[in-house]
C-alpha cells in the first residue's frame, strides 16, 4: 500500500515549560504586554500562578522569546491564522481541451465555446493537437487549427505560443486582464 504524504500538513514545533532549554528569557504575557527579561524559573512560576503554560515562541532570538498563554487555545489561534491565510488564495487550474488536426466545425466550435467558458471562469487553457501516423508531415495545418482557435476565442494571453513537443502541438492560454 503506497502512502502519499503530499497532503500531509506540516506542524511547526512549539517548546513549552520545562523542554525551554534556555535560562533567561523575554517573557511576554497573554494580553502581549512585555512583562522583561527574566530567569526561566521565574517564568515558570508566574505561568503556574497563572495555570497556563509557558511558551517558547521565538528561538532564535536574543534572548529567546516566551510567552504565558493557554497552549491548547494558542494551537489553535495559530491554526485559523492558517485557514484564513489559505481562504484569500485562488488557486489558478488550468484546464486541458485536446483537438484533432481534421475536426469538424461544430466539434471545434464547441470547444471553442468550452474554452471561452473555462477563461471566463479566470482557469487557463492548454491545447493539446496529436498528430497521429502520416499527420506528423501536415504540421502547418496543425499550427494553422491552433491560431485559428485562438483567434476565436478573443483577446487572450499566450504565455507559452504553440510549438511542438513531440507528435503533439501544444500552448497555453490565459484571459488578458
Amino acid at each position: 500500500m503506497r502512502i502519499s504524504h503530499r497532503h500531509r500538513q506540516v506542524r511547526k514545533f512549539y517548546f513549552t515549560n520545562y523542554r525551554i532549554q534556555a535560562e533567561s528569557l523575554r517573557v511576554i504575557d497573554d494580553k502581549g504586554k512585555q512583562i522583561g527579561v527574566i530567569s526561566k524559573a521565574e517564568a515558570l512560576r508566574k505561568a503556574q500562578e497563572q495555570e497556563v503554560d509557558l511558551v517558547l515562541i521565538a528561538p532564535n532570538a536574543h534572548p529567546p522569546v516566551a510567552k504565558i498563554i493557554d497552549f491548547k487555545k494558542f494551537l489553535y489561534q495559530e491554526e485559523k491564522k492558517l485557514q484564513e491565510a489559505k481562504k484569500g488564495i485562488k488557486k489558478s487550474v488550468v484546464k486541458d481541451l485536446k483537438l484533432s488536426l481534421f475536426i469538424g466545425p461544430a466539434d471545434l466550435n464547441r470547444l471553442i465555446n468550452k474554452g471561452k467558458e473555462f477563461l471566463s471562469d479566470g482557469n487557463q487553457l492548454r491545447l493539446n493537437l496529436g498528430l497521429r501516423g502520416r499527420e506528423i508531415i501536415k504540421k502547418n495545418m496543425g499550427f494553422d487549427l491552433i491560431n485559428k482557435f485562438i483567434s476565436q476565442l478573443g483577446d487572450v494571453n499566450l504565455p507559452k505560443p504553440p510549438r511542438l513537443e513531440g507528435r503533439v502541438i501544444r500552448t497555453v492560454i490565459a484571459r488578458k486582464k
